[in-house]
């Protein structure tokens, strides 16, 4: 008796889980069904969250971009600090020799005013002026011994190490102060602040492109429940459960997402490809790109992920005011 107790349980919870599932394959029938019905609406709301997921995706690449950017900008600025032109090698080894000491230096180089000089008709070989002026000219360069820093930003350290370090005082040219990235810092600043007015516009647009799409995604929805009226209170009178009269419209809903998250996706990354080549020089868009590539998937699932999140908040809505269920 036991035995066939648990059997006709077995049986019942079985045929439940079947009747549950064959609702659910209905529902999202249902759900296909409504977004093909009204060919306007649904063009308006798979757009308008088409532009909403590509906000987000360019935000998000934007960020990355500008704060590879600048790491990159930081990994190529050095600090100068300059030494007489008479300077002797044993001076210059202990200076170095210091500097690699302290805790926020990483690498430090030494160029000689002979390779200085060289350097300087190397870049200016093209232009006579500037060659002619460096022949006539009697003064020499100066010693650069190069820093580079953890932080560009934190330079105190370094400026303490040469107000007092003794080799340096004694050696140091008196013409020319130490430029700790001068306008290279100046310009990784306006980078920066770039990045953090990038993101707050971002933020803004993708918040502000959020709210429309929800409403367009709410009222595409409403007016798919109004002119299901009839059909929704016959479903009502012969006892259908909320969770089906409310299904296929989060079915639908969830459609507008997925489409809208493949457009703004295919439509995302052809951009950073056009982009890649075409924005000024230095602008790093080729590790972002790598990225977006290397996980296109999670990028994608992502993407569908924000997009069925909106549709599903939006139907929600919209079912729990105007079906009052």
């Amino acid at each position: 008796m036991t035995k066939g107790k648990m059997t006709s349980k077995q049986f019942a919870q079985s045929k439940r889980k079947r009747r549950q599932w064959i609702t659910f394959l209905r529902m999202c029938r249902y759900g296909v069904n409504n977004f093909s019905r009204n060919a306007w609406l649904t063009i308006a709301a798979t757009a308008v969250m088409t532009i909403t997921l590509l906000i987000v995706f360019a935000t998000l690449a934007a960020r990355s971009t500008l704060i590879t950017t600048v790491d990159d900008i930081k990994n190529k600025v050095d600090m100068s600090i300059y030494l007489e032109t008479d300077v002797e090698d044993d001076a210059v080894d202990t200076i170095t020799s210091d500097l690699r000491k302290l805790r926020t230096v990483t690498n430090v180089s030494y160029i000689s005013p002979e390779q200085a000089r060289d350097a300087f008709a190397e870049q200016n070989k093209r232009n006579p002026d500037a060659l002619s002026a460096l022949n006539e000219a009697t003064n020499k360069f100066s010693g650069t011994v190069r820093v580079k820093l953890k932080d560009i930003n934190d330079t105190r350290e370094l400026a303490e190490f040469v107000k007092t370090n003794k080799t340096v005082k004694e050696n140091i040219d008196p013409d020319r102060e130490p430029s700790f990235a001068g306008e290279r810092k100046s310009a990784i600043e306006g980078i920066a602040k770039g990045v953090v007015f990038a993101e707050r516009v971002g933020l803004v647009s993708t918040i502000v492109f959020v709210v429309i799409s929800s409403l367009i995604v709410f009222n595409t929805i409403r007016m798919a429940i109004f002119n299901r009226k009839d059909e929704i209170e016959m479903m009502k009178l012969i006892g259908a459960d909320k969770s089906f009269i409310r299904g296929p419209f989060i079915v639908e809903a969830v459609v507008y997402g997925f489409i809208a998250a493949i457009l703004a996706t295919i439509l995302g990354v052809l951009s950073l490809y056009w982009l890649k080549d075409r924005l000024i020089t230095g602008v790093q868009v080729g590790p972002t790109l790598e990225f977006v590539m290397s996980y296109i998937g999670f990028v994608a699932l992502g993407m569908i992920a924000l997009g069925a999140l909106i549709g599903i908040v939006s139907s929600l809505l919209a079912t729990r005011r105007y079906l009052k269920i």
